[in-house]
């Protein structure tokens, strides 16, 4: 069963390089070119995401330095914000006591015209009860009796006048 037969071993070898040699021809080439066009395109692919991967990372990197600008800009708003708020208040409570101290002092004009007034008025009352107590005791008796009488009459005439 197990004969060697030369002719179809020599067949079987010519057959196969024949079959190799059209492969080679139709077969190979092509399928050599997608390989290689596959292998390209893989290439290419992971470039492109490399280039996107740095690009991305680029693009990061601004955007950090975009928001550490901005929040150093809104750090820098709100201190102005501040300083210009305590200026406001500081301006606010100086025209503020400026006003109290004025109003103080015409308060204090305006009392001393009034007292100064009642005094006036109350030296003419004064006047006047010594002038017509003065002339009621003129008129009556010198006695003690009479004059105790014509002072209780001029505190009461001044009771009445107030």
């Amino acid at each position: 069963m197990l004969d060697i037969n030369p002719g179809l071993i020599l067949w079987t070898i010519i057959t196969f390089i024949i079959v190799a040699l059209i492969l080679r021809a139709v077969a190979w080439k092509p399928l050599l070119a997608a390989l290689t066009a596959r292998e390209e395109k893989i290439r290419s692919s992971l470039q492109h995401a490399e280039d996107a991967h740095r690009e991305a990372e680029r693009l990061l990197e601004m955007n950090r330095q975009q928001l550490a600008a901005a929040e150093e800009q809104s750090q820098h708003i709100i201190r102005e914000g501040r300083a210009l708020g305590e200026r406001l208040k500081a301006e606010i409570m100086e025209k503020a006591n400026a006003s109290s101290r004025h109003m103080i002092d015409q308060a204090r004009e305006e009392i001393t015209r009034e007292k100064e007034a009642a005094l006036v008025q109350l030296r003419g009352e004064v006047a006047d009860l010594a002038i017509m107590a003065a002339g009621k005791i003129l008129d009556a008796n010198l006695d003690t009796a009479k004059q105790r009488q014509l002072v209780d009459a001029a505190i009461k005439d001044l009771n009445k006048r107030s």
